[in-house]
């Protein structure tokens, strides 16, 4: 059995400690150097490593010794140095199709598809040296990977690759839109591209005054408008709303044909179902090593992601499966209200919002569907007291805390400090279920997207409160953290008995979440309107209607799948008005 031991010294920075830690491993006391202090890192010779975990329970954030499955090979893919990172095999495109990739953050998607696209070089475990096409198709004889290096090395496969980070586009690009992407257009289809992705209205706009999801679909326009014949899109939908989507994942699929391959990683499940053919996932340990599963059916692929086990490769990476219970519907009463509304009205510059009448009630989880630029963060401000409205009665006045949709990650406070009040009160309930313990002596601004993102559900739901906003609490989670968060947030309602009102785009995390649905509708950047809430059914329908999409629930786990259009389920359902099963 192959043993591996991962450190991070990054969150390990007391030398004492490290001397401490090495002094105490029973092989170093025998006289050989197991553990080992140089320069600034701790280091860990897995050969002479007996597995004994007592590195780990001394620093169980920062050290993990893990036993590998005996039916890995012994040799990673790439390793990026020692008691670092490793990933053990490769997704692979394939010509005609869309292949998806699906995994927890920290697992080695990025990684994976960064070789694939040429910009990280793989090593095959040597982590001081790059290998080159000769021994990465000695390496993968005898597979579907040989045949892709093969066609790499020839030059048969040229890479556009999407990368993660679309932030940092505006920080390296300056320029219109429109003179950016004409500059990359090799294709001669701008026109096209632009139009199908809708941003042609805003080709005059400077780069770096563009919104979170206009960049985003220009990012996707820049990509696709090179000459390559496989596609990479690491994580396509973020700052998108469920209309933008579910159009882009379109276009995407598009893409696909005898000469051209498509590869996605995406952690919302309903486009990433729509949109692939096959399925990778990805399992291992966070920060310690990953390892890319056979290729699967997308339905039999996301069902097993849900169950926790491989049934091929028998392995069981997690203890518990993930299950969608059909939703029952919450029978609204009077003496439950929490909090109403009527005729409020607000007007930012040329964009007006309307709310005639609605309510909240305890206990309630409440998700809020809308188009972006429809006001829905606008309406959450104003429940928050931090936009005053024109005109209208809110009653009565109850105590809010607001996750806001933008998070502020430049505060040089502890996360242990920032914390404190849901560490003292709330230590099981949210600290320790988040998962937020090991990012305590992180600064806030030194978190990623995802754990900035826990960092601040925490902060708001230790709060002291009746009514609980929480705007796009899904965003840079992977499905695990989305669907946990979830779990987190309705226990958490029952719990304190208070009321939650939750904007999102993952029709999967809100399908999981809510026990009603809030509408908003309009047109976007010029005026919107509230409707609701609704039942589930009800709320649901009205969205999906006016997307013109159908959805069932997957006979194995319970889980919402859009329909194909035009197909007989698709059909039976507009048939009977039915565009949502509970």
């Amino acid at each position: 059995m192959t043993r591996i031991a991962a450190v991070n010294n990054q969150k390990l920075k007391d030398m004492e400690r490290k001397r401490h830690i090495a002094s105490m491993c029973p092989v170093n006391r025998g006289g050989a150097e197991c553990m080992y202090v140089e320069g600034s890192k701790l280091l860990i010779n897995e050969e002479l490593c007996i597995g004994c975990g007592i590195c780990h329970n001394l620093e169980p954030e920062t050290i993990a010794i893990i036993n590998l499955p005996e039916e890995l090979q012994e040799t990673p893919v790439h390793h990026y140095g020692q008691n670092e990172f490793r990933l053990y095999n490769l997704p692979i495109p394939m010509f005609g199709k869309v292949v998806g990739i699906i995994g927890r953050n920290g697992i080695g998607k990025s990684t994976a598809i960064k070789i694939l696209a040429g910009v990280l070089k793989p090593n095959l475990g040597e982590f001081l040296a790059e290998a080159g096409y000769a021994q990465l198709i000695d390496f993968f004889k005898g597979t579907e990977a040989q045949g892709f290096f093969e066609k790499l090395r020839d030059g048969k496969i040229t890479v556009a690759y999407k990368p993660q980070q679309i932030e940092l586009i505006p920080k390296s690009a300056s320029g219109k839109v429109k003179e950016l992407l004409s500059r990359i257009d090799e294709k001669g289809e701008l026109a096209n591209v632009s139009a199908a992705l809708g941003i042609t209205q805003i080709l005059s706009h400077d780069i770096r005054s563009v919104s979170g999801g206009e960049l985003q679909r220009v990012a996707i326009a820049a990509t696709v408008l090179r000459k390559a014949n496989l596609y990479i899109f690491d994580e396509l939908t973020s700052y998108l709303d469920m209309k933008q989507r579910l159009s882009v994942s379109r276009f995407i699929k598009s893409l696909a044909d005898s000469e051209t391959a498509v590869m996605v990683v995406e952690h919302d499940l309903i486009i990433l179902d729509s949109l692939s053919d096959l399925i990778h996932m990805m399992y291992g340990k966070e920060d310690a090593y990953g390892v890319v599963s056979m290729p699967k059916s997308t339905k039999a692929g996301i069902n097993e992601y849900l169950s926790g086990y491989l049934r091929e490769e028998n392995v069981r990476f997690r203890d518990k499966k993930i299950t969608f219970e059909p939703k029952q519907g919450v029978e609204h009463k009077e003496e439950f209200v929490l909090i109403s509304w009527s005729g409020v009205a607000k007007r930012l510059d040329s964009f007006s919002l309307a709310a005639e009448s609605g309510q909240l009630s305890k206990g309630d989880v409440v998700g809020v569907l809308g188009e972006n630029g429809i006001g829905k963060t606008t309406f959450v401000k104003i429940l928050a007291g931090v936009l005053e409205r024109d005109s209208g009665k809110i009653d009565p006045l109850v105590k809010v805390s607001y996750k806001p949709q933008y998070l502020d990650s430049d505060s040089e406070e502890l996360v242990m400090a920032a914390l404190s009040q849901a560490i003292s009160k709330y230590s099981n309930q949210l600290v320790h279920s988040l998962d937020i313990k090991p990012l305590y002596t992180k600064k806030l601004c030194e978190l990623s997207g995802g754990e900035l993102q826990r960092v601040s559900i925490v902060a708001c739901l230790s709060q002291d409160a009746q009514l609980y906003l929480l705007d796009e609490p899904s965003a840079y989670l992977d499905v695990e953290q989305r669907l946990m968060v979830s779990k987190v947030l309705r226990d958490f309602m029952q719990l304190k008995g208070a009321t939650a009102l939750v904007v999102d785009h993952d029709l999967l995390f809100i399908d999981y979440v809510s026990d009603r649905i809030a509408v908003f509708e309009g047109a976007p950047a010029l005026h919107g309107s509230v409707h609701g809430p609704f039942s589930m059914e009800g709320g649901m329908t009205r969205f999906l209607k006016a997307l013109s999409i159908t959805f069932r629930r997957d006979e194995v786990s319970h889980r919402p799948r859009a329909n194909k259009e035009g197909s007989v389920k698709d059909r039976e359902q507009r048939e009977k008005g039915r565009y949502y099963y509970s």
